[in-house]
């Protein structure tokens, strides 16, 4: 292996799960605000595949506006949690050159772009669909939990020259959530349309669902699908804490009904 990961910011203090053999593909999840990567790893590791590599950064510990300046891990700043509210154009774009930079050392440690996929959940979430339609290189696919498209006035103008024109992405949003509704969801999921190719983007909702976990999402076990195999399903624990405090998520298991179709679609 090459590359230094004390060059990457965060990859320095990001929980990485290996693979117990020749390391092939790559997942990188982003955690939502207020989080760690350490409550995903801990869960990706109890159901990682033998040639995935699964990296779970750290967010920066920055004054987050939305939560009255209080300081807290987060990708950028937030103003509201609703299509109209004002953005963080700048801290979107550096967190974005930051995980651009995660996939950069991944490349020289191996691994092919189209090898790679992106996930996250809700403002991790939101990351991850901002960098993967702004990056230079041809990725495997996105995973979008519970989030939205930042800076989405920008798009599909922002689009890196349609490279990612053909990524496959999952969106999953539980039509009960009280943070980031799932009328926000459908709208983002709509954009997504005109900025990569329709069919590639999959929406999926679930009934009673709030920012949190499903039954029907969760209940089915690991299957592998593809070269890659399946993506980890999406299983967000329902956070006691007020919105305020942070958006919390776990991946306990695999599912045919939620991430695993990904791989059907971008790793046919």
């Amino acid at each position: 292996m090459c590359g230094n990961n004390m060059s990457v910011p965060l990859l320095a203090d990001a929980v990485t799960v290996s693979g117990a053999e020749r390391e092939t593909a790559a997942v990188i999840f982003l955690h939502g605000l207020g989080d760690t990567g350490h409550s995903w790893a801990d869960a990706l590791s109890s159901i990682r595949l033998p040639y995935v590599k699964y990296i779970c950064p750290h967010a920066p510990r920055i004054p987050v506006t939305l939560n009255m300046k209080m300081v807290m891990p987060s990708w950028f700043d937030l103003m509201g949690l609703t299509p109209d509210a004002p953005e963080d154009e700048a801290g979107i774009k550096k967190a974005a050159e930051n995980i651009k930079a995660i996939i950069e050392h991944e490349m020289k440690n191996g691994i092919p772009p189209n090898r790679i996929i992106l996930g996250g959940f809700s403002q991790g979430g939101a990351l991850s669909l901002y960098t993967a339609l702004t990056c230079q290189h041809q990725l495997a696919g996105i995973v979008a939990l519970s989030c939205w498209l930042p800076l989405h006035k920008a798009f599909p103008q922002a689009a890196n020259n349609g490279v990612n024109k053909d990524i496959a992405i999952l969106q999953c949003h539980g039509e009960m959530d009280p943070m980031i509704p799932v009328r926000f969801g459908a709208l983002t999921a709509e954009k997504l349309k005109s900025v990569v190719t329709p069919t590639k983007v999959q929406f999926k909702t679930y009934p009673g669902v709030m920012h949190s976990s499903c039954p029907q999402v969760s209940a089915s076990g690991k299957e592998g699908m593809g070269p890659l195999g399946p993506i980890p399903a999406w299983w967000v624990r329902q956070d006691r804490d007020s919105a305020e405090s942070r958006d919390v998520g776990c991946v306990p298991g695999f599912t045919r009904g939620g991430c695993a179709s990904l791989v059907d679609l971008c790793l046919q």
